[in-house]
């Protein structure tokens, strides 16, 4: 809009205002004696041309009372200042006589000195005086004339000031430069509730006393933002003014606020304007709208009961309640199955307790009479995790391995949450009895509904004391809840039951994973004269879920002892399964005295067997991968006569050797590939360790973190194993300290720590023999001869059969030389070694058989016996257990 047309737009002075109309001044008979510069641009006659003319000559002698004359102009179109013609007024039209804005003025037909033909509006204004007293040329009355379309532009624009003034719904205000009110219209006075006349004069201040500005960047008074108006000239729109309405005392409203300066035709400030329309509405929907996007971001942030339920605590409070309370059943907690009974007598506990400062509510709740076992005291369950070891050890390792503390809750947890219980017609007990939400009065009760059972209930309480927290209140916050609100809470109240119900199906899986895990690790290792060891086993956080690694101590033939360390690709419950399927195979393969090269043969052979289960063996369950393909293992056998140590490794890191100077070590061992993959061969590699050698088996979880490499673990687990004054406890506990220091990681962390020992000479005996007859009987000789040197005597009887019977099948079905051992260790330990590869079998003779009844003798007099291949041939060994008071 041009600036012309601005000014011309803020004219408010009538078409027919004498001072801008087109004005004639007529004596008593009609004819012109004064002709204004307005008349003679409307219709093209100068003064000279109209004075002393009648009236006729300009304008219709009858106002215009039918269809207006062909050809008359500006009926239809628009004026030249862009406003409006008649087109389409009433009373224009064949059906009028005009407008009836216009009802008492005349409509003339006016003639223009180039011929065109006008419709004007006229008014008559008589001078004081009689007309008889006038002759001609004596003025007696004024006519002032406009066109029709101008006259109707100027009355809208009148409509449009007193819609503003009475009909509009945004509160008007005028205030002069001292800020004192001046006028207001209808819907102000709404406001306040009272006319103006009342409150003509007051201050803003004084109107809205307690009301502040909340939009930043701006002063927070209405005095401090009218005066910026007033100083600078420029105007501010959108700002938000919170408040206490006048007409509605103890409510909170919120309005969009504009303001800007008034000035006079001459540009004199004589002061400011301020719109104001109430947002109440509108800011509350956004306010829940808000409330439901937080609520998306924040409610589940992690598988776990406690911490949703503390999470819609927090977004609850203090925006849409004082005081939030959530109360979940046990089953929930403990991942059980939820309740679909009788929800009022399900057992409850208090996992979540929120108020605004200085608002809280009473709580209805009464202690649990009968809180079940093992829960005692009130206090957050512990829910960081898995303990960090088996049982037998301290600090990491005390507690069964992956124990978690939800599983605990059922017997005798450490921090068990408050058991609740509500009394016969509280809100909370009607809304268990019903299985809906429950409102009464400031409260609202909203059950957790998952799965068709209820998992517990969440209490929204509105306080209704002062905010003691400094906070300005929310517009509108009432001490009860509308629909809307009992809506948003009934959706706050399903996202949270929808996060708590995978919380608790992860907490049972974990549950399960924990206790198969706990079940199918060792829960202690038995002393061996091969070795000294010590452990530690943290299972992962409960973020990335139970992992599948494993660690075994095997005791083999010959005092030697089998180390194995594995890891399982992938968490949770088929991990854990996983694991004892691959631990008890190589428990299974080591017994047989595999080396360990080939045992990691036949485990990979095992592994990438096929499934061979039809489909639907598992109820429908399709298996989408398989934690077995890729796991990875490291198996070492170390002989304590020998001092020689034997290892492969399946994809697995290679262990840490310390020798007794304290120098660390990283043996390259060939790398197998994973299991199950295939393609290559596994690779042994040998060793001779000096006494007190210290070997670390461990899985990755141990020396990778998010915040360094594995080299950066290995050179910290060496410069820890290094410490040679330290015993195996303490390294393993340093060990964890530092690489693990939360206690928890991503993956599982597994390390087994072994001090090597040597059997002393006295304590082993061993001959060579040939391949004959005679041998059998220089065989038990040798045999008596050493146990009576031990002090074994009782032994003598048994052993002389032993040795008897498996020399004389190496004489008869093997070849020489032959080699007989005695170890004297927890058993005793007999062995037989000869070049054959068959081994015998052990067999039920018929009563007519001749033989073959010596191995089934040999068999009942010893614990156990087997055969063990060698490079040369086989050795075949028994043990028999010492007498009780040889044993050491």
């Amino acid at each position: 809009m041009s600036a012309a047309n601005t000014a011309e737009s803020a004219d408010f002075r009538g078409p027919l205002d004498i001072t801008r109309a087109a004005t004639a001044v007529l004596d008593a008979e009609s004819t012109v004696i004064g002709w204004s510069p307005a008349a003679a641009e409307l219709l093209g006659y100068g003064p000279a041309e109209a004075l002393g003319r009648p009236l006729s000559a300009f304008l219709s002698v009858h106002p215009v009372g039918g269809a207006p004359p062909v050809g008359i102009e500006a009926v239809a179109e628009t004026d030249a200042s862009g406003a409006p013609g008649t087109a389409g007024v009433p009373g224009t039209t064949a059906t009028g006589i005009g407008p009836p804005s216009l009802v008492g003025n005349e409509i003339h037909v006016a003639h223009t000195r180039d011929g065109r033909e006008l419709l004007v509006a006229t008014a008559m204004c008589p001078l004081p005086g009689g007309a008889a007293d006038r002759g001609p040329g004596t003025p007696d009355r004024i006519l002032v004339a406009a066109e029709v379309g101008e006259l109707r532009h100027w009355e809208s624009r009148l409509a449009l000031l007193q819609g503003l003034a009475t009909q509009s719904p945004v509160g008007l205000a005028i205030y002069d430069t001292d800020l004192r009110l001046t006028w207001c219209n209808t819907a102000y006075e709404r406001e306040i509730g009272q006319p103006l006349a009342a409150f003509r004069g007051m201050r803003a201040d004084e109107l809205y006393g307690d009301g502040s500005f909340v939009t930043p960047g701006y002063p927070q008074t209405l005095d401090g933002v009218m005066h910026q108006v007033l100083d600078t000239g420029e105007p501010v729109l959108d700002l938000n003014f919170r408040a206490q309405q006048p007409s509605d005392p103890g409510r909170d409203h919120l309005w969009s606020c504009a303001y800007y300066r008034l000035e006079d035709a001459h540009g004199h400030v004589f002061g400011v304007c301020e719109d104001a329309f109430d947002i109440t509405d509108r800011y509350r929907v956004q306010e829940r709208l808000t409330l439901l996007v937080e609520a998306g971001r924040r409610i589940g942030t992690v598988l776990d009961v406690a911490t949703t339920a503390e999470e819609i605590a927090e977004v609850a409070v203090p925006d849409f309640a004082a005081t939030v309370r959530v109360d979940v059943t046990r089953a929930a907690v403990t991942g059980e199955t939820a309740a679909v009974g009788s929800p009022a007598d399900m057992s409850l506990l208090r996992v979540a307790d929120r108020s605004e400062p200085g608002t809280a509510t009473p709580d209805p709740a009464l202690p649990d009479p009968d809180p079940g076992p093992g829960v005692r005291g009130a206090g957050p369950l512990d829910s960081e995790g898995a303990e960090s070891g088996p049982p037998g050890a301290e600090s990491a390792k005390s507690g069964q391995p992956g124990e978690s503390g939800a599983a605990s809750l059922g017997d005798g947890g450490r921090h068990p949450y408050p058991p609740v219980a509500y009394p016969p017609g509280s809100p909370q007990h009607r809304s268990l009895s019903s299985g809906g939400l429950v409102l009464d009065e400031g409260t609202l009760v909203v059950p957790l509904r998952a799965g068709g059972g209820i998992l517990g209930l969440v209490t929204f309480d509105r306080g209704v004391g002062p905010d003691a927290s400094g906070r300005p209140p929310a517009p509108d916050r009432a001490t009860t809840f509308d629909n809307g609100e009992v809506a948003l809470a009934d959706e706050l109240a399903a996202r949270a039951a929808v996060c708590i119900d995978n919380a608790r199906r992860y907490t049972r899986e974990r549950t399960a994973s924990l206790a198969l895990q706990r079940q199918l690790l060792p829960h202690h290792l038995p002393p061996q004269s091969a070795v000294r060891t010590a452990y530690r086993y943290l299972p992962a956080d409960d973020v990335t879920g139970v992992g599948g690694d494993w660690f075994d101590v095997i005791p083999l033939s010959g005092t030697r002892v089998g180390l194995v360390v594995g890891d399982v690709v992938g968490h949770g419950l088929q991990a854990a399964a996983t694991m004892g399927r691959l631990r008890t195979s190589v428990r299974a393969f080591a017994q047989l005295d595999m080396p360990p090269d080939e045992l990691l043969t036949r485990l990979d052979d095992l592994v990438g067997q096929p499934a061979e289960e039809p489909p639907g063996a598992n109820g429908g369950a399709v298996e989408t991968y398989d934690v077995t393909t890729g796991a990875t293992c490291l198996y070492a056998v170390y002989d304590p006569v020998s001092r020689r140590c034997v290892m492969a490794r399946a994809g697995h890191l290679p262990p840490a050797i310390v020798d007794p100077d304290g120098g660390v070590s990283f043996p390259d061992l060939p790398a197998g590939p994973p299991l199950g993959l295939g393609g290559l061969p596994f690779e042994s590699m040998e060793f001779e360790l000096p006494v007190g050698s210290l070997l670390a088996l461990f899985t990755d979880g141990l020396i990778e973190a998010r915040d360094h490499d594995i080299a950066h673990g290995l050179d910290t687990l060496g410069r820890v194993l290094g410490d040679r004054s330290a015993s195996l406890e303490e390294l393993c506990d340093r060990a964890v300290s530092e690489l693990v220091p939360g206690g928890t990681s991503a993956d599982d962390t597994a390390l087994l720590l072994v001090r090597t020992r040597e059997l002393d000479a006295e304590r082993v005996a061993h001959w060579e023999l040939n391949a004959e007859a005679v041998s059998v009987g220089r065989a038990r000789e040798l045999a008596t001869g050493q146990l009576e040197a031990w002090g074994l005597e009782e032994l003598v009887f048994a052993t002389q059969l032993v040795v008897s019977e498996l020399v004389t099948n190496a004489v008869r079905y093997a070849g020489g030389p032959l080699r007989l051992r005695l170890i004297r260790d927890r058993t005793l330990v007999c062995e037989v070694a000869d070049t054959g590869h068959t081994s015998p079998h052990l067999r039920h003779s018929a009563e007519d058989d001749e033989g073959g009844r010596g191995l089934f003798i040999v068999a009942q007099l010893v614990q156990r016996w087997g055969t063990r291949y060698t490079p040369t041939g086989k050795t075949i060994w028994t043990e028999q257990a010492l007498p009780p008071a040889d044993e050491d």
